[in-house]
């Protein structure tokens, strides 16, 4: 199993933030995601703060599609969770599979990112600069794998730690899921 130990904070400036990744990570991949997810009908994934999602990714060279689970929370206060991801060849195949199965599309959205890929403290970590249309404002979130629950705390220090050194204290952090905020916008 792994974990995807994130923090996502709102970022009140944004360009100071993007110059700081800039000037120590190099340029950024900018990348847009067309997220979909997908429930059955009686909302019971959601309910259980779990996720079925496909995500295709359209960067300036080359598209993908991935489609991913996410189990529910480990650690409450960051919003961390299991994560099960793999490459999709056919993603229209795909939709029709959920489709079949009696899944439905319960929400779809796009968000524009800005991925850099970083190393701190010896862990591998994916800093991304995220703007979500249909909402106000920009987010920046930090994440970084890890095996089981014991490496959580250790992970989601050097999390916070990158937050840090680009600006971002603990108030600006948030747990606000994109589904939720997306939906609250669209009621």
């Amino acid at each position: 199993m792994a974990i995807e130990a994130e923090l996502k904070a709102i970022v009140r400036d944004p360009e100071s933030v993007l110059a700081a990744l800039e000037k120590t990570v190099g340029p950024g991949r900018v990348e847009v995601y067309q997220d979909t997810y997908y429930d059955d009908p009686a909302g019971s994934l959601m309910d259980a703060d779990r996720e079925l999602r496909i995500r295709t990714v359209h960067g300036p060279d080359s598209t993908r599609t991935v489609l991913t689970y996410k189990g529910a929370r480990v650690d409450e206060k960051s919003g961390s969770k299991p994560e099960f991801e793999t490459r999709l060849d056919d993603p229209d195949a795909a939709h029709a599979i959920f489709r079949g199965l009696g899944y439905i599309a319960r929400i779809t959205f796009e968000k524009r990112c800005r991925n850099y890929n970083l190393t701190a403290d010896g862990r591998l970590v994916l800093a991304t600069l995220v703007r979500v249309p249909e909402i106000d404002g920009t987010y920046l979130e930090v994440e970084t794998a890890v095996v089981d629950e014991t490496e959580l705390p250790a992970a989601l220090a050097v999390v916070r730690g990158v937050l840090h050194e680009l600006g971002i204290g603990d108030g600006d952090l948030t747990a606000e899921l994109y589904t939720d905020a997306v939906a609250a916008v669209r009621r």
